[in-house]
């Protein structure tokens, strides 16, 4: 009999986040490495699932180089799943980890699959937003019937656009990195993170490595903005597509934008049979998930439309919600979607967001459910949202019930 309707997380986890940069504690390790990594912890944890997992479902932005041929199937090899377990890549820009997660819960909530792992890689210090190419960077008709700009003077513009100040960004974003460098102090992700190991014992990294103590408001403001230069060259597209705007404030920069980073994440998705056959209880459920779209251009503001679609679907509102992860592409993301849905700033992002640990944009949206469960477990609250801003101006929403 299928248990139809029902997509329990079992488990999450992740690798630390590093900087997406040669510099970056992870860049000598390659996608396959670090997805199959957590593969192998899940098997370890769960030795059953490595012949019992319908599929592997994997996030990936841009699937190209080391990161194409279906990663999601390569990984699952490497960590020594059975040659029976399939593997399906999934590509929304940075809501594929949790479009991955979504497309799970979508097969288990119709009977179509019993167990999944989904989740999502990228590594920015191998291959770059756009690499893998695409109409919007080479068909010039296109890009003049969407006006695409690059994202940070999208985030310029909402700010613009909205009246948030300097200091409003940089407010947030210092809250970011303080809520961070708490979180990890306290030891709030400890139980979420498998270190990255290079052959030996001692780990190469173990900790996200992005996180910096003592950013205040007053440190941000000395950096110079980020997208001012490159804002002259886009000035006349902004002003054909949004007239209004006689001049883009530019205010976002490294320390209010999320980090370029490399990382991975997987979550393990079933329903109830499969935990009563394992003898494991399910810390959470999804209970529904959506997808919406918006200006291509401003390109950042969709998150609070795809949260209202997925709250209607489970029957609730934002005022049922105890806790938000929205991620913090920009500080003005964040900033808009508080404005949009009148939720408070200490509902959302409680143990600090991108713009401290990091954006490995494929793997976000998977990180994410990992730590909204794991802070909704640990506060003891019951229902929670993840949702961010993709490129192209979509966003993506997943509603979860704590168990």
């Amino acid at each position: 009999m299928q248990h139809i309707g029902e997509a329990f997380i079992y488990d999450a986890i992740r690798t630390p986040r590093g900087r997406g940069k040669p510099t970056g504690k992870l860049h000598t390790q390659t996608p396959l490495c670090l997805a199959s990594c957590l593969l192998k912890e899940l098997s370890c944890r769960y030795p059953q699932i490595v012949e019992t997992a319908d599929e592997v479902v994997l996030g990936c932005c841009e699937q190209f180089n080391d990161q194409g041929g279906n990663l999601a199937r390569s990984s699952a090899l490497q960590a020594g799943y059975g040659v029976t377990t399939p593997g399906l890549m999934v590509s929304r820009f940075c809501g594929s980890g949790l479009d991955a997660v979504n497309t799970a819960a979508a097969k288990l909530m119709a009977g179509q699959a019993d167990l999944i792992i989904a989740g999502g890689v990228e590594m920015l210090s191998l291959v770059s937003i756009f690499a893998s190419g695409g109409p919007m960077g080479s068909d010039v008709s296109f890009k003049d019937l969407i006006v695409q700009i690059p994202q940070g003077l999208s985030a310029d513009l909402i700010a613009t656009l909205h009246g948030y100040s300097r200091n409003d960004v940089d407010a947030l974003g210092a809250a970011s990195q303080q809520r961070a460098y708490t979180a990890w102090a306290k030891g709030w992700f400890r139980n979420s993170i498998v270190p990255i190991r290079n052959g030996g014992k001692e780990p190469i990294l173990a900790e996200d490595e992005l996180v910096r103590e003592n950013v205040t408001t007053e440190s941000l403001a000395r950096l110079p903005p980020a997208f001012e230069r490159i804002g002259e060259a886009y000035s006349q597209y902004i002003r054909f597509r949004y007239p209004q705007v006689a001049k883009i404030r530019h205010v976002h920069h490294a320390g209010n934008s999320s980090g370029i980073a490399d990382g991975a994440a997987v979550v393990f998705l079933a329903n109830r049979r499969i935990g009563e056959e394992l003898g494991i209880r399910p810390k959470a459920q999804i209970i529904s998930t959506a997808s919406a779209g918006d200006d291509p251009c401003i390109m950042l503001t969709a998150p609070a439309a795809a949260t209202r679609k997925a709250l209607a679907r489970a029957g609730l509102t934002m005022a049922d919600i105890d806790l938000f992860e929205v991620n913090e592409a920009f500080a003005s993301v964040v900033l808009y979607f508080m404005e949009k849905t009148k939720v408070s700033f200490e509902r959302i992002n409680v143990g600090g967001g991108a713009i401290a640990m990091g954006h490995p944009v494929g793997a976000t949206g998977a990180i994410l459910i990992g730590t909204l469960v794991d802070e909704m477990k640990r506060r003891n609250v019951e229902y929670g949202v993840v949702t961010m801003c993709t490129g192209l101006g979509m966003g993506v929403a997943t509603v979860i019930k704590c168990l």
